[in-house]
């Protein structure tokens, strides 16, 4: 099977391959990435048609290498991403959070949501259903931290914001490029923690296996 990978943050890479790695190994990668997505959409503010055609754009690359199914790791821009999910169907065409929200929901009712991104915190509480309540929060300055090579930084601003989240049942790191501070997260708060990379593989395999 082969997933091409589409990324608006470089540190994306990483986690996800990690992910596939331990979960899915035998799974072909290829891996996109247009970072002056995540810049524009900080710019703008806002999502808009413009963003919408390059996400359909990247989707036609995508499909026609050949891709069994498509990843995005981008938080931020779900109506983009549902847009190329609808011209490619019935190829998988994933959201970076939708398992992990699907996740989320069976756990707990009142739900952190932690990001490094603050538009991601604007896009994506509608996500969830009605049924729970979603506590967003921003470790501000982490991603600036990471940008600059200081990861060790860019962890500890997640602890100390994931602290003012231990009244949540679970706590959903938004993410990619912060999903390897899970453990930290866990201990800092003794809260249930879910990722969107584990979470993404494990519904894509599922997805491409059934229809295999």
């Amino acid at each position: 099977m082969r997933i091409a990978l589409i990324h608006a943050l470089k540190h994306s890479i990483a986690p996800i391959e990690a992910a596939f790695a331990k979960a899915w190994p035998e799974a072909r990668l290829m891996n996109l990435l247009d970072d002056s997505l995540s810049a524009d959409l900080a710019r703008d503010g806002r999502l808009n048609d413009a963003m919408t055609e390059r996400f359909l754009a990247l989707g036609d690359y995508a499909a026609a290498t050949g891709a069994n199914g498509i990843l995005f790791t981008c938080s931020a821009f779900g109506p983009c991403i549902e847009a190329v999910a609808q011209a490619h169907a019935p190829m998988p065409v994933l959201k970076p959070n939708e398992a992990m929200i699907e996740r989320a929901v069976k756990m707990g009712k009142r739900i952190g949501l932690l990001s490094t991104f603050p538009p991601t915190l604007i896009s994506m509480p509608p996500e969830f259903p009605a049924s729970v309540q979603v506590v967003p929060k921003l470790a501000e300055g982490a991603l600036a931290a990471l940008d600059r090579g200081d990861r060790a930084a860019h962890d500890r601003l997640i602890v100390e914001a994931s602290k003012d989240l231990r009244d949540c049942d679970v706590i959903a790191l938004t993410q990619f490029s912060i999903a390897a501070t899970a453990p930290l997260v866990a201990e800092a708060t003794g809260r249930l923690v879910v990722t969107t990379p584990d979470s993404a593989v494990d519904k894509l395999m599922k997805l491409l296996k059934a229809k295999a």
